[in-house]
């Protein structure tokens, strides 16, 4: 094996490295690291999970010597807020025994914090376009001194519509640079993009056999599943022997969140990563799913791009992915970094179509699923589960939750026997109810039951407003203008 001392790698940075664990290069860095350390143009062709990131991290970190000057010097373009996450969390990794700073910026977070660390002179910034012209519009971001430009997952970005924003962006760099481009496929507009903005570039293909390597240490599974029994089934895959961190792909936000409530209430320890989440919630079940705090995360494709753990054993597709490539992404957040892994595709009767043409351009050989339950044994013996398994770790987790968040809603109440009574009238539907026949009754002139007592006429007007203010309840707020 080729190590990082080898490549030519400054020392501070193989030491960095190795504190990590990380001593040989994969093939990707192998090819490019000596390019880039010179200033070589280069036109990288490699899938996410390949080791890319340190490919072009290193030459731009170690270019930028020891002790650079404040200000921008680098910019590491990426199509995604969780890739741009993961891509800083690497670079700074890289120059944690230099003075060098780096800095993300992407939306979906305040601008304060990021256009402070620009101001503080940070010399590499990873962003995603949107934010990045932003910044730059504002003036507050100053790309004229950055000769280092990174291009990562060019082809995404073409997908999400970003190639006339990062045209503007090339406007603003420093016109002579140095240049990295990354793409796992190489359409006709990225290779315009290249010819345009890069000199003489070399084209280093690393996507060939790397992904022959990646499908023979991933195992794939593809089952004919029903809607209904879809949560049974993942439950018991994921008691499967030897199952570790797990990714579930769903089609919609709204499927991935139901999901997650499901496995969370059958006992499993799940997170989410979907658009519907601010950015710090997305951000702190990424962190919480690498760290193994969580080790089921449930994420929509678009998410997806910045799931670059090692440790994932087992790809969940919950629905079926649009084509081969989405496929081949979603399975390839498993078996990365030489491991093995598991991928498990659910089709629905009405997706075999999409099944067909995945299969055909894979050549998988499987054109028809089979046929699958819960209950099938194939599934316990395909995936290893252990016999006698079902799909929920511990009884009634529902109402112990509902207990405590019950008993925590009633500390401080000062009339806490007459909560008690509201409470013991039913669940929370019937308790919405309650308070609806409460405000009714209010604005009638009727007084009865535990909810109507603060309200009576009787009541002093110093003791009614009393006791609104300080009780936490829905019902006394929203009636207290008909009592009124």
């Amino acid at each position: 094996m080729t190590t990082f001392a080898d490549l030519g790698v400054d020392q501070d940075i193989v030491d960095a490295l190795a504190d990590k664990g990380i001593v040989d290069a994969f093939p990707i860095q192998e090819q490019t690291i000596p390019l880039g350390l010179p200033g070589q143009d280069i036109i990288g062709q490699a899938k996410t999970g390949t080791g890319k990131t340190f490919g072009f991290g290193i030459p731009v970190v170690q270019r930028l010597g020891l002790d650079p000057a404040p200000g921008v010097k680098a910019l590491i373009v990426v199509p995604t807020r969780e890739l741009a996450v993961q891509v800083f969390e690497d670079m700074d990794m890289l120059t944690r025994n230099r003075s060098t700073s780096v800095v993300a910026i992407y939306g979906g977070k305040a601008y304060e914090g990021q256009i402070d660390q620009l101001k503080a002179g940070a010399q590499i910034v990873v962003g995603t376009p949107g934010r990045l012209i932003d910044l730059a519009g504002q003036r507050l971001l100053d790309l004229s001194n950055a000769t280092e430009v990174v291009l990562d997952e060019a082809d995404k970005m073409l997908d999400l519509g970003f190639l006339p924003d990062i045209e503007k962006i090339f406007q603003k760099v420093a016109p002579v640079r140095h240049t990295m481009l990354y793409s796992a496929t190489m359409p006709g507009p990225i290779v315009a993009l290249a010819r345009r903005f890069m000199s003489n570039p070399i084209h280093i293909r690393a996507t060939d056999p790397d992904e022959g390597l990646t499908q023979a240490n991933i195992k794939h599974l593809v089952y004919r599943a029903h809607s209904l029994d879809k949560d049974e089934v993942i439950a018991r895959i994921l008691q499967a022997e030897g199952r570790g961190k797990t990714v579930i792909f769903t089609r919609t936000k709204r499927a991935a969140q139901k999901l997650v409530d499901e496995l969370n209430d059958r006992g499993f320890n799940a997170g989410a990563v979907h658009g519907d989440m601010s950015q710090e919630a997305r951000e702190r079940s990424m962190a919480g799913f690498k760290a193994g705090k969580k080790d089921v995360l449930i994420a929509t494709d678009v998410a997806a791009r910045g799931i670059d753990v090692d440790d994932v054993t087992h790809v969940i597709n919950h629905t079926i992915p649009d084509d081969e490539k989405t496929y081949l992404h979603r399975a390839g957040r498993t078996g990365r970094a030489g491991r093995t892994g598991i991928a498990v595709t659910f089709v629905d009767w009405e997706d075999l179509h999409k099944w067909a043409l995945i299969n055909r351009a894979l050549e998988f050989g499987q054109p028809e699923p089979v046929e699958t339950y819960s209950s099938s044994p194939h599934l316990f013996e395909d995936l290893n589960i252990p016999a006698g398994t079902k799909g929920r770790l511990r009884k009634l987790p529902t109402t112990q939750s509902v207990k405590t968040v019950s008993t925590e809603s009633s500390e401080g109440d000062a009339k806490r026997p007459r909560r008690r009574r509201s409470r013991g009238s039913g669940d929370g539907a019937a308790a919405a109810e309650g308070s609806a026949a409460a405000s009714t009754d209010a604005g009638t002139g009727t007084h009865d039951g535990g909810g109507s007592e603060h309200r009576d006429g009787k009541t002093s007007p110093r003791r009614r407003r009393r006791r609104r203010g300080g009780s936490g309840s829905g019902a006394a707020g929203s009636t207290a203008p008909a009592a009124g």
